[in-house]
């Protein structure tokens, strides 16, 4: 009986999906200190043109708190995009993060590490919220930004070996 409940268990673990992270899951840092609250989640569209919101608001903890890099790269670009200030990290293996509005003084080419200043968050995005939009970008897909700062894989619980006893799957 043990097997099969195993086996069971095993069926309802999803198959990996497909514009997953490069690296491991919660192996970048988050953008702000400290950690902050997530305003509006990640929600793609169902095709590359229709609306949809291509990554994460985060609430900084005041206008002009310091934006960092998430990971190692390099700058890719500084500058306006429509009407607001962005800011472009390249991580190599065709990752790229994005942030704005965000007033910096980089420019492309500049290295970056893991935790340097990219820059000032400014205000506006999120109305009277102190907030960025962060993005994350494998090629010209877009990726949860979350999923490099937490592992959103879902928990699987199993049923108890021996029901009633209290004792979880291995006890």
């Amino acid at each position: 009986m043990k097997a099969s409940l195993l086996f069971a268990a095993l069926l309802l673990v999803p198959a990996p999906a497909t514009g997953r992270p490069a690296s491991p899951p919660g192996s970048w840092s988050w953008p702000l200190s400290p950690r902050p609250a997530v305003l509006r989640v990640f929600d793609p569209p169902d095709r590359p043109w229709l609306s949809g919101h291509r990554g994460v608001d985060l609430q900084t903890a005041y206008d002009g708190a310091p934006v960092t890099s998430p990971a190692a790269g390099t700058v890719a670009f500084v500058g306006f995009v429509v009407d607001r200030p962005v800011v472009t990290i390249d991580h190599g293996n065709g990752l790229r993060s994005s942030f704005e509005p965000v007033a910096s003084t980089l420019r492309p080419g500049d290295a970056v590490a893991e935790g340097s200043v990219l820059g000032r968050a400014l205000p506006g995005h999120c109305g009277g919220t102190p907030c960025i939009h962060w993005g994350v970008r494998r090629g010209d897909d877009y990726l949860n930004p979350l999923a490099f700062v937490m592992d959103l894989r879902p928990s699987i619980l199993l049923p108890p070996v021996n029901p009633g006893s209290g004792q979880g799957g291995s006890g």
